[in-house]
């Protein structure tokens, strides 16, 4: 078949674009619950935190080109995700909110390059609970009436939560369960009353309610929670006529007195209704017969007398009045009684009133000594109290006004009339020295009587003075100070004492005595103390005086003060030298020392200071001023250098020294100075060559040193010497009357080493046993025929030794006494001294037994 050459042409083109042909992208379609594709079917939580990852784009191209994916959404609408165009990825960048937009419209693209696809997708927001029940039409305020049934429907909360689910739907319940008179229904959220519950509005006007509403949970963030929300409704009473009416200001009690008038008002009876929130109108009235005595006004309860009192048979009236409350309509309503008592009483016309001898009186006076005795009755004072009104009327006190605690009425309580008695209570505060003149105010008032009547009457007491008061000085103690030169009858201090009594008893006579009155005069009346005309002065010889002046009045009453007089020192002594013309040796390098004494008892009076007057030469020696240490000059070092200042060669100077004290005026006195100079070679001749040249010019010092050492020597031997006697008398190991002779041995040195008494063996003492006699009857050891021992010789002078160890080095004596005495038992006696001195008489002891044999001539 042939075919036409348009045909062929168009065939042709065909077969071209075939061949060139791009077919679009497109998007899979996972279907519901997937999360990557088209996006079709999708759904969202409404609490996905911003920044998840929640799908993915996913398609594919027929080519097999790359893709890239887009989203976008209409201009009035949020973009509330974002993709990456290379993956597809979507991202949520806003907050989701199901209760403002349940569901999300975008554009989804899919492209290739050459083609692009486009969807409209509709993303479904489901619901988290995150939203709170909400009361709505706040606030609640409700007014129930008072008489209300219990179980009553009063009032119906609503709350709404957006959620849905379980997270929407809202219960109720109180949250006080137990304090209140109110229930609440969970579901529909009507408050009722509860049963046996009553509202009162006398009790209280308003009751406030705390509603709770709750949701029923749900998920939120992972996580499951509950939201609720409370709400007040205020449950305000309404009042209802169910009270009846209230007396105030009860129990009545009402007063008619003797000159009451008649149509004037006794008392006010006042009720109100007890339905406080709309009371009703009440009436008045009488309910009893008080023939025709009192009258009540019915609409304010004023109670008034009709009758003049002095016509009146009863002293008490008792009264019913009867109040009745009247509804809105004019119908009577609930009604009250109270009791009313009203008494006829005597009127209180006449106050408490004092009377004296004459009549009437309002001012007692009286005369009387100071310091009355205690208890004392005041029999100047003739008064009387009368009342002329009766029964409780008459009933008054009396009492002082004026200054507690002085005197005291007798009686204090009275009835009608009364004689008044006043009476001491403090005799000491009654001084005429505090106050010559006391005033009281007796004050009669009445007790029960509501008008509290009262009198007063003046009581004026002229005080007489007595001899009550000791002269007391102004202080305890005087301090005069007065110069030692002051001439005789010169005024040292004047003493005052006050004594308050008045006229003769205040007079004081002054008198002074003690050891250190002798020098002094007072004068008798104005207290003056000064010098005996004949005294004199001296700071040297007593430099402080102290006696006691005395002060009496005519009664002999008096004190005592006590007086110290210091006298001031005068410089009025010349300094004194121990001589006039002094001898002194210097040695070079040394100072000799001058000294004069001040006897002027103070500083700067006996102040002494030193100084060279006259010197030839002149450049030889200096002095100290204060101490007077003389000193040759720092150029003179030698002997030598003084023979060739001096024209005569000699080393002896005579000095012309004053001493001057820093008095005012200053004295002063001089002294011949004598000075042997000499050096230390001369000095080292020997000790004694030297202490003889330094107490040259002090003889007396060089035999006041000699005496003193020959006294320690003698008091050392006498020591050491009864010591020795009583360890010896006390270790029992010679008897006390041996006397032993001991040949010197030879023409050794008297000296004993101190290795000799040193044993350093532990047994070196046992070769030193002493085995003893049995004493005889006259405790003498001696051969039968000897009379008199013969005197023994002197033991060698101990060794030389430390005072540390003169004790346990000491050679021993044995000494005894000639007169018997009879054998006693001692104890043992302690080791004294150590095991060396004991091994050491034990050794002498041995030899001396051992050698009596051959020594038979000295007995």
């Amino acid at each position: 078949m042939r075919c036409c050459p348009r045909a062929a042409l168009v065939l042709g083109l065909l077969r071209i674009y075939l061949a060139q042909a791009n077919f679009a992208p497109h998007f899979f379609d996972n279907g519901v619950g997937s999360t990557n594709g088209n996006m079709a079917l999708f759904s969202l939580p409404e609490d996905t935190p911003v920044g998840s990852h929640v799908y993915t784009l996913n398609g594919t191209d027929p080519e097999g080109d790359p893709l890239s994916y887009h989203i976008s959404f209409e201009p009035s609408t949020r973009s509330v995700f974002s993709v990456d165009p290379s993956c597809g990825s979507i991202t949520l960048v806003e907050e989701l909110d199901r209760e403002k937009e349940d569901e999300i419209e975008a554009i989804i693209s899919i492209s290739d390059g050459l083609n692009l696809v486009a969807e409209k997708v509709v993303i479904l927001v489901t619901d988290a609970n995150d939203e709170a029940p909400r009361f709505i039409q706040e606030p609640y305020i409700v007014l129930v009436p008072e008489n209300t049934p219990a179980g009553s429907s009063i009032f119906k909360v609503h709350a709404e939560d957006k959620d849905t689910g379980s997270g929407g739907s809202v219960t109720y319940f109180l949250q006080n369960l137990h304090s209140s008179k109110f229930t609440m229904d969970r579901h529909s959220g009507v408050l009722r009353l509860q049963t046996g519950a009553t509202l009162d509005y006398e009790k209280s006007r308003a009751h406030f309610i705390t509603v709770v509403a709750k949701d029923g949970g749900g998920r939120l963030r992972g996580a499951d929670v509950v939201f609720s929300a409370t709400t007040t409704v205020t449950v305000n009473v309404e009042d209802v006529q169910d009270t009846a009416p209230m007396f105030v200001g009860t129990p009545y009690y009402g007063y008619v007195y003797e000159d009451t008038l008649p149509g004037s008002e006794v008392l006010t009876v006042v009720a109100i209704d007890g339905d406080r929130g709309k009371p009703n109108h009440i009436l008045y009235r009488l309910l009893n017969e008080s023939d025709g005595v009192f009258e009540i006004n019915e609409t304010s309860g004023a109670i008034s007398v009709l009758q003049s009192p002095a016509q009146l048979r009863r002293e008490v009236y008792e009264l019913h009045v009867q109040v009745t409350e009247v509804n809105s309509p004019g119908s009577p309503g609930a009604q009250a009684m109270v009791p009313v008592t009203i008494r006829i009483v005597d009127l209180n016309n006449h106050p408490p009133t004092f009377y004296g001898e004459s009549g009437p009186q309002n001012k007692f006076e009286l005369s009387m000594y100071e310091h009355p005795p205690q208890g004392e009755i005041l029999r100047g004072l003739k008064i009387t109290v009368n009342d002329s009104d009766q029964g409780a009327n008459a009933k008054f006190n009396l009492r002082l006004v004026g200054p507690g605690g002085i005197f005291r009425v007798v009686p204090q309580t009275v009835l009608n009339e009364a004689q008044v008695t006043i009476i001491v209570e403090n005799s000491a505060a009654i001084d005429f020295e505090k106050s010559k003149l006391l005033t009281f105010k007796l004050l009669a008032i009445e007790v029960n009587t509501p008008e509290k009547f009262s009198s007063t009457a003046d009581i004026v007491i002229q005080l007489l003075d007595t001899n009550d008061n000791v002269p007391k000085f102004t202080s305890h103690y005087y301090i005069a100070r007065i110069p030692e030169n002051a001439p005789g009858g010169s005024n040292v201090v004047a003493v005052t004492a006050v004594d308050p009594d008045t006229g003769p008893w205040g007079k004081v006579q002054y008198s002074i005595y003690g050891t250190g009155s002798d020098l002094f005069l007072i004068h008798p009346s104005t207290g003056l103390i000064y010098t005996q005309p004949w005294a004199s002065l001296d700071a040297e010889g007593t430099s402080r005086y102290n006696f006691y002046v005395k002060a009496e009045d005519m009664d002999g009453r008096y004190s005592l003060a006590e007086v110290f007089v210091t006298l001031l020192d005068v410089n009025d002594h010349y300094p004194q030298f121990v001589q006039s013309i002094q001898e002194k040796t210097m040695v070079l390098g040394t100072p000799v020392k001058i000294e004069a004494t001040d006897q002027d008892a103070e500083e700067p009076n006996n102040l002494v200071d030193y100084s060279i007057t006259h010197a030839e030469p002149a450049n030889v020696f200096d002095i100290d001023a204060h101490t007077g240490e003389i000193w040759l000059k720092n150029s003179i070092r030698s002997l030598e250098a003084l023979h060739n200042i001096t024209p005569s060669g000699d080393y002896s100077w005579s000095l012309q020294v004053q001493a001057k004290d820093r008095g005012s005026p200053s004295f002063s006195t001089t002294a011949l100075l004598k000075i042997d100079i000499t050096d230390t070679e001369t000095m080292s001749r020997g000790s004694m060559a030297a202490f003889l040249i330094q107490t040259k010019d002090n003889p007396m010092k060089a035999v006041g040193v000699l005496a003193g050492v020959m006294a320690i020597v003698v008091a050392i031997t006498v020591l050491i010497s009864t010591a020795t006697f009583w360890r010896n008398k006390k270790s029992n190991k010679v008897l006390p009357v041996r006397r032993v002779l001991r040949r010197r041995p030879s023409p050794a040195p008297h000296t004993v080493r101190t290795e000799w008494l040193k044993f350093r063996r532990a047994k070196a003492a046992t070769k030193f046993i002493l085995k003893e006699d049995p004493p005889n009857e006259n405790c003498n050891n001696s051969r039968a025929g000897i009379t008199v021992p013969p005197r023994a010789p002197a033991l060698p002078p101990p060794p030389k030794m430390s005072s540390s160890t003169v004790a346990q080095q000491t050679v021993p004596t044995v000494s005894g006494s000639l007169t018997p005495q009879p054998p006693q038992q001692l104890p043992k006696p302690k080791p004294s001294g150590g095991p060396i001195q004991s091994s050491l008489v034990s050794e002498l002891k041995q030899k001396f037994e051992k050698k009596s044999l051959d020594n038979k001539a000295y007995f």
